[in-house]
């Protein structure tokens, strides 16, 4: 059985990810659109009526504006953009957020695809909440890093071939994937979070800081092993790493690239007896935007949410 999908805005970076990684499936027949009409409504409207399901690639706005325009509301809807992550008629499209989260994609016609900090953020430290290691009310720092693709055709242009140093970004403390990061990790309270971007094309770590003063009783590295293994248990793509695993690391450092090409994402904690640093790392083009997306599209198409998705470097 085959299904049609057509991408609306595939000139994107995340959608030229998400047609690479469906071109050579079988089983998924893409509906293509002429350059010059690919801003035409009627055409898009036309592309929509024949697709089983529509990957959404675009800002914001035009998200909204693609959603008012719809001309059937049954057609099933995977966006990419911020514009409906935290919005009551979607869900959120990260199947590891918890044990029911698969089944409410697969039984969605309007699913939101995360965004790439978001995922990394939400996954370290959800289970952490949930077990009561960390209070709900507790501030978290946040860092993360990402590869220049994070930033679309514009950044790659202007990173590419460069030699521009790492630099952090959203010094106003209000970047556009915190309203998700607090809403689907357990917290009341906003993290405060500094993104940066760096000098190479691909992969990011997500980074959490905890004062185990500030955590709930019986909080180690040991026990957040624990908890993170018992909640990932059934989830293909999360590898949990030992407490204070230094032998994954590279003369004691961690790479941001490790998990590149792959819909992969490590969970590492390392630490002492006062504090702990809890990374998620993954490629921000993958779990963190395309591989996600292709993901998701296999549930809501009643798929194994792994298809297409395997490669030969998932275990390294």
């Amino acid at each position: 059985m085959s299904f049609s999908i057509f991408i609306d805005g595939q000139a994107g970076t995340t959608g030229l990810q998400i047609v690479s990684r469906l071109s050579e499936r079988s089983d998924i027949e893409l509906i293509n659109i002429d350059e010059k009409h690919r801003k035409s409504r009627t055409h898009r409207s036309q592309c929509y009526a024949q697709s089983d399901l529509v990957i959404l690639c675009l800002p914001d706005e035009a998200s909204i504006l693609a959603l008012q325009e719809l001309a059937d509301p049954d057609t099933r809807i995977l966006d990419a953009s911020t514009a409906f992550r935290t919005h009551p008629d979607w869900v959120y499209g990260l199947p590891e957020l918890n044990s029911a989260q698969s089944s409410h994609i697969s039984n969605s016609k309007r699913v939101a695809n995360p965004g790439c900090y978001s995922t990394g953020y939400i996954l370290s430290v959800r289970p952490l909440y949930e077990a009561g290691l960390i209070a709900p009310d507790t501030v978290l720092s946040v860092y993360g890093l990402s590869g220049y693709s994070g930033g679309g055709n514009q950044a790659i242009q202007q990173w590419e071939n460069s030699n521009l140093p790492t630099q952090p970004y959203a010094l106003g403390l209000c970047h556009k994937h915190l309203p998700e990061m607090q809403h689907y990790s357990g917290s009341r309270i906003s993290p405060i979070f500094t993104p940066s971007i760096a000098n190479y094309h691909a992969g990011m770590i997500v980074q959490t800081h905890l004062a185990h003063a500030l955590c709930g009783p019986g909080f180690s590295q040991n026990t957040v092993y624990e908890a993170w293994s018992q909640y990932y248990e059934d989830s293909p793509f999360i590898k949990v790493h030992r407490a204070n695993d230094y032998a994954s690391l590279n003369e004691g450092k961690l790479s941001p690239t490790s998990r590149n090409d792959t819909n992969y994402l490590d969970l590492f904690v390392f630490g002492n007896d006062d504090q702990s640093v809890l990374l998620a790392r993954y490629d921000n083009l993958g779990k963190g935007a395309s591989g996600a997306a292709v993901q998701n599209l296999n549930l809501m198409l009643g798929l194994k949410e792994t298809t297409g998705l395997e490669n030969l470097h998932a275990h390294g």
